[in-house]
């Protein structure tokens, strides 16, 4: 397979999973990484994410689930296009499909289809900061609101499946306010820098269409062992070696 122009074909976990990506615009680091982490290892059957890019966690996830099928949904062609790349470089193509489109307009047949949906939403509203720099917007723009996409979520995942997302700690909120009407077993692991400091991002997941019942709020990760030190033992270990996240 020749490699796209302007890509960089970049190791994942370790060499174990190879995702050709932009070498400008966004490119797919520890929060993709942790995402593909926070799947259940053992699941069987079907899976979505929602906004796959180039694969960053699509691919990954897939290593990890080796008895799960994975469809990955991009709005952008360019994007989709390096996730089939990906696809066929880690001989992903009997478990993983790319579908071009767009999460406001999943299709009507994947109402209740998937055992688990996954995502990595674009986390801030359009005009709320700078314009992201070339390539970045889809990822950091919403197209469409976050209930929306939670919404999207939900509708593409079977009752009592499980949706699994990582976000801004900050919008934990927004996502609480639509999930708790919608679905139970909410845990939600926020993620530090190092100890000590507050919580950046958050790692929620649900089960659709259980009663509402008491929210778990985890201990959290950290990612380094102080400002500006070293990786954590847990953080290498998901990075480098390819293990989930106990929770």
């Amino acid at each position: 397979m020749n490699q796209s122009a302007g890509t960089s074909v970049d190791d994942f976990l370790s060499g174990r999973v190879q995702v050709v990506q932009p070498e400008k615009g966004f490119r797919a680091g520890t929060d993709s990484v942790l995402l593909a982490a926070a799947l259940k290892a053992s699941l069987r059957g079907e899976a979505l994410e929602i906004g796959c890019g180039a694969g960053g966690a699509l691919l990954p996830a897939a290593w990890r689930l080796p008895e799960a099928r994975f469809t990955g949904l991009e709005k952008s062609l360019p994007m989709a296009a390096l996730a089939v790349e990906g696809v066929g470089i880690n001989n992903l193509q009997d478990r993983v499909a790319i579908v071009e489109g767009d999460a406001g307009a999943v299709p009507q047949d994947w109402q209740n289809r998937f055992d688990l949906v996954f995502s990595n939403p674009p986390f801030f509203e359009a005009g709320s900061i700078q314009q992201p720099g070339e390539g970045k917007d889809g990822a950091y723009l919403e197209s469409i609101s976050l209930k929306d996409w939670l919404s999207a979520m939900l509708f593409c995942v079977r009752p009592r499946g499980c949706i699994v997302m990582i976000h801004r700690a900050s919008d934990l909120a927004r996502i609480l306010g639509v999930l708790e009407r919608r679905a139970g077993e909410i845990t939600v692991l926020p993620i530090r820098s190092y100890p000590g400091a507050d919580a950046k991002r958050v790692l929620i997941k649900a089960r659709k269409g259980l009663r509402p019942g008491p929210l778990r709020l985890l201990a959290g990760l950290d990612l380094y062992d102080a400002r500006g030190g070293e990786r954590t033992q847990e953080l290498r270990a998901i990075a480098s070696d390819g293990l989930g996240i106990d929770w």
